[in-house]
Parts: structure tokens; C-alpha cells; sequence
């Protein structure tokens, strides 16, 4: 496999993946339009890496697997990779104008694939004129720390294709599992309804946000609650995987958004990323400025 990996778009997703594939030897250029967003993923993955390292579990020096990593303002950058990874917002006219352009740098042994956590593959695949090197790759959040990778076929999608992105996966040190094309593929076909069912119990004062993410945990023995979880999702990204099912699966009550995840949107409340969702984010500066540290505190929904 070429060592070579082109990753588009720089945000938490992105970064977080960019990450993964440093950490297991992969030369990685990480594009964005944005040189702030660029600035912010270099510093996002250098506290991950020191977080690791505290902890023992990197292999390697921060350094050595920093250095792995480059960030370009350019696309024209990426033409030397084989591998395209697409990471931008969930949104499909944005990650179908992405796909479009990176065509123009698509060699004959390329390969490309989508993080979309619930848009279609085949209707992506339209975009490029190699729809067989196309798939969906889907990393869960955050991607350093999460051992599963969705494999999702287009209805073009190569059976080479599906195995070279398979073994990536065990390659990179993931669980992969295959899904057919739906919305929502498999986790957040079960996840996100979960979520949505979570802010609807609190939109109708059952219980606190505190109390059901506890009643989750102790309950379920799922390691976070699921409203502290959307906030580390982005309660945009929640709202966009709920509205592609609404729309796509045809079940308008069943995953129809609670009115409350709605309003927090409009408002610009999404979560850790704003420092305020159905919790609150407090950031402390360590030692190194660029350091970030997040304090969650309740927060309720008034």
C-alpha cells in the first residue's frame, strides 16, 4: 500500500483521522481552505499526541509522528497521493463539490473514500469518473481513540476497492465492519435515533441532562451519556445525519428532529466545538498556551 495519504478537510473529524494514519507510519497532507482551521488541526493533534504519550501508548516520539504530517492550502498539493480520504461537514452539496474538484487529481491507482456518516455512496460516486475506487470509510469520533471503521460499497465500488480499504483498516489498527449503502449505515442508524430520543426526554423536563446521561451509563453501562456524546458529535453533524434519514428512509416521525436540538443549532450552541451545547465547556490554558483542556459543567436547556 502506498504511504502516501491526501486528507480533505482539517476539522475535528479530519484531524482526528489524519492522526491515525501518522501514528501507523503513513506520510499524510492534510488540506483545508482555511489556514486558521489548518492552525487549529496542527495544534489539536499535537496536545492528542501528548495525551497519548503521557498515557504510554503511542509507539513513537509526538515529534516523529508529527512530522508525518503536512497542511496545504492547496488541493493542486495533494496530486502526489494514492489515497483520498473526504472529511468535510456533513453536508452533501459541500462533500460533492470536494469530490468533484479532487477528480483533477485522481491518478490510475488512486483510490478515494468518504467519511460521510450517512450520505449515500453510489450518489457521491457521481461525482468522479472512477466510481469503482470509491467507498465509504467512515472513522467514529474521535478517531484516535475509536477502534471501529464502517466499510460502506457504493453500488460501483470494486471488490478490490472494498478489500484494499478493508485491509487499511486492520492496517491502521481498527475493527472494521461492512454496511450496506443506507442512511446512517449501521452505528448511527441505532446511535443517533438514541441521541434524538435522549433530547426529547430532557425537552419535556423528565429528568436533567446530568440525570440521563447517568442513567445511561449506569444503567446501560455505555461509557458516556448520549447528550454529552452529541455534544463531542456536534450537534449540527447530530441534526444533519437525522434529517438525511427523515428524508431518505422515508420515516418522517421516527427520526424527525426534536424541536430543542433544532433551536440549539439556530442559536450556535453545537457542542465541545462552540464551548456550548446541553453542557457548557470551560478552556483552560495550561502550561503551553496552545494547549486546550475542556471542563464540562451543567447546563440547562433554558
Amino acid at each position: 500500500m502506498s504511504n502516501m495519504i491526501a486528507l480533505i478537510g482539517a476539522g475535528q473529524m479530519g484531524s482526528g483521522i489524519a492522526q491515525v494514519f501518522a501514528t501507523a507510519g503513513f506520510r499524510v497532507s492534510v488540506y483545508d481552505i482555511s489556514q486558521k482551521i489548518l492552525d487549529k488541526s496542527k495544534i489539536r493533534i499535537a496536545h492528542s499526541l501528548a495525551k497519548l504519550a503521557e498515557k504510554n501508548q503511542l509507539e513513537e516520539s509526538p515529534e516523529v509522528i508529527a512530522n508525518r504530517i503536512s497542511y496545504v492550502g492547496r488541493m493542486s498539493d495533494l496530486s502526489e497521493s494514492q489515497i483520498f480520504i473526504e472529511s468535510a461537514f456533513e453536508n452533501f452539496d459541500i462533500k460533492s463539490n470536494i469530490l468533484y474538484e479532487v477528480a483533477n487529481y485522481l491518478s490510475e491507482d488512486s483510490y478515494i473514500a468518504s467519511n460521510t456518516s450517512s450520505f449515500s455512496i453510489t450518489s457521491l460516486a457521481q461525482m468522479l469518473p472512477c466510481p469503482d475506487r470509491f467507498i465509504g470509510f467512515h472513522f467514529m469520533n474521535p478517531p484516535p481513540l475509536m477502534q471501529l471503521v464502517e466499510v460502506i460499497r457504493g453500488y460501483h465500488t470494486s471488490d478490490e476497492t472494498f478489500q484494499y480499504f478493508w485491509d487499511l483498516a486492520k492496517q491502521l489498527g481498527k475493527y472494521p465492519i461492512a454496511s450496506k449503502n443506507t442512511p446512517g449505515f449501521v452505528l448511527n442508524r441505532v446511535l443517533i435515533p438514541m441521541i434524538n430520543e435522549a433530547i426529547y426526554v430532557l425537552s419535556e423536563n423528565i429528568s436533567s441532562a446530568e440525570e440521563i446521561d447517568e442513567a445511561l451509563k449506569l444503567g446501560a453501562h455505555h461509557p458516556m451519556g448520549p447528550l454529552a456524546l452529541a455534544d463531542l458529535i456536534g450537534l449540527d453533524t447530530v441534526l444533519a445525519i437525522l434529517k438525511t434519514m427523515q428524508k431518505e428512509l422515508g420515516e418522517r416521525h421516527k427520526y424527525k428532529p426534536c424541536p430543542l436540538l433544532e433551536e440549539y443549532v439556530e442559536k450556535g450552541l453545537l457542542g465541545r466545538k462552540t464551548k456550548r451545547g446541553f453542557y457548557e465547556y470551560e478552556e483552560t490554558l495550561q502550561n503551553n498556551p496552545k494547549e486546550m483542556r475542556y471542563q464540562r459543567r451543567f447546563h440547562s436547556k433554558n
